[in-house]
């Protein structure tokens, strides 16, 4: 058995429910939660090619409809997942990172350069998890505090973002 084989097996047995479970695929954005290597950082890319998707198709309107609906179905299935597995918060509970990354770009224009800072950024205080995000990461439990936190930390990507055009406009006005 390989090294990858073994890791998704033992992902499998925590938690606690085969993956064609509707809660197992939405927690895990339908497979993307069990890469052996950064699960987020994989699901927030897979968010971004989607994203881009449905705000081509549906404008910026159809992108938060669909944050919404990621966010509301996130919670009951990360909860269903942790609770079956009898773990906080598993790794390979990943539909809080495109709930996220999807906040993320609701700022960003709709360019792939823009995108790729907002997907930057949003890693970023993901991973770094600066106040309050720490503190519902620890302190607000279930399918909410899974999903609560990223949405969060992209809000501190929403404000960087919002930011740089102040910023430039700021560097461009003569005195």
């Amino acid at each position: 058995m390989s090294v990858i084989a073994a890791s998704e097996c033992v992902r499998y047995r925590h938690a606690q429910m085969p993956l064609h479970h509707p809660a197992m695929l939405i927690s895990t954005w339908f497979g993307v939660g069990l890469s052996p290597l950064a699960p987020g950082t994989c699901a927030s890319l897979v968010a971004l090619t989607i994203g881009w998707a449905i705000r081509a198709v549906t404008g910026i309107a159809g992108l938060a409809v669909a944050v919404a609906l990621v966010f509301a179905i996130g919670c009951w299935a990360a909860a269903v997942v942790a609770t079956a597995g009898r773990v906080q918060d598993p790794d390979m509970v990943v539909v809080d990172e495109v709930a996220g990354q999807w906040v993320a770009v609701l700022a960003a224009p709709f360019d792939p350069l823009d995108w790729g800072l907002a997907f930057l950024l949003f890693r970023l205080f993901d991973i770094a998890k600066p106040w309050p995000v720490r503190w519902v990461d620890r302190r607000v439990k279930g399918g909410l505090g899974i999903m609560l936190d990223d949405i969060l930390a992209a809000g501190y990507a929403v404000l960087v973002l919002a930011a740089i055009p102040v910023i430039k406009g700021m560097l461009h006005v003569r005195v």
